[in-house]
């Protein structure tokens, strides 16, 4: 089995899973392991994925995210792909609440007024009691933002999906209907991955559909905004932004989304919390034991 550390490694073991393993990411300059299942992580030079055709005997990838997006291109014919679905959801839904609260009580006011010391409470807030929040997605993730909302008493929670459709109970929208639903949402949760499909959807049209002082926070991709058109309607203080995704990503030294006004910028941490890593890890564990005994991995993705 082929991991990216020695910590994973060392988890292994310690399970008492009876299997090698070898430490090695695609990016690094080490030769190409063989093994049957790999546990890949994003390099820090995508072309490095191609890389993974070269390991013999591989049969499978597992990856410690919800994306794939990065990797699936580069997945040989034959080998199996799963996520991490189930382990990420509940932190990154947690830091979505956080980001969101953050940017409608202006806390990143408040931290500017107490390091230059000075006391100034005129201001009002808004809230997301009474709120009309739109949610775009309505996976895991969005399911898990839209429970923790519904606590604060907002006045309404509208799901977005694909299509139109009931699930559970609850009533999800189709994308054909943002037109006339987004002039009615206060806050715009995006939780979307990374597709053809959903590239460049918050677009400036999407953008000017959306009420003054609207918010959007991103928690998916950050290609799924266009950021020009985003930064067009943060430079005239029209719309806000609370963003743990931005296209480009990592965000360069200089770029404007840094000083835009209005605008919560978080560097893709949505699930980096110890809790979130120690059901990772734990099911990295469980797909290791069931490779080893011939058992399916969990979360196999179609493709």
């Amino acid at each position: 089995m082929i991991v990216p550390s020695e910590e994973i490694a060392g988890a292994i073991a310690e399970a008492g899973v009876d299997v090698e393993t070898v430490v090695w990411r695609q990016d690094s300059a080490d030769e190409v392991p063989a093994g049957e299942l790999l546990i890949g992580v994003r390099p820090s030079n995508p072309e490095a994925s191609e890389r993974l055709g070269e390991i013999e005997g591989l049969r499978h990838i597992h990856v410690p995210s919800l994306g794939f997006e990065w990797v699936e291109e580069y997945v040989p014919e034959g080998v199996t792909l799963s996520n991490s679905a189930g382990t990420i959801e509940e932190g990154t839904a947690e830091l979505t609440l956080a980001m969101i609260l953050a940017v409608l009580r202006e806390i990143p006011q408040a931290v500017d007024q107490q390091r230059e010391g000075r006391w100034d409470a005129g201001f009002t807030a808004s809230s997301l009691q009474g709120a009309r929040v739109l949610m775009l997605g309505y996976g895991g993730v969005g399911q898990a933002i839209a429970r923790r909302i519904e606590a604060f008493a907002p006045e309404s929670i509208t799901p977005v999906g694909s299509r139109a459709r009931e699930e559970n109970g609850t009533h999800i929208h189709g994308a054909d209907e943002l037109p006339e639903l987004l002039p009615q949402a206060d806050v715009v949760v995006v939780s979307l991955p990374h597709t053809d499909k959903t590239a460049g959807l918050v677009d400036a049209d999407f953008l000017a559909a959306m009420p003054d002082g609207a918010l959007l926070a991103n928690i998916g991709r950050g290609p799924v905004v266009d950021t020009q058109a985003l930064l067009a309607e943060l430079s005239t203080e029209r719309l806000r932004a609370a963003l743990d995704v931005t296209d480009p990503e990592p965000l360069p030294d200089g770029h404007p989304l840094w000083s835009a006004p209005g605008c919560l910028i978080l560097p893709h941490v949505g699930g980096a919390t110890s809790k979130v890593w120690e059901l990772t890890l734990d099911l990295i564990v469980e797909q290791t034991r069931r490779m080893a005994a011939g058992e399916d991995p969990r979360n196999i993705v179609e493709r």
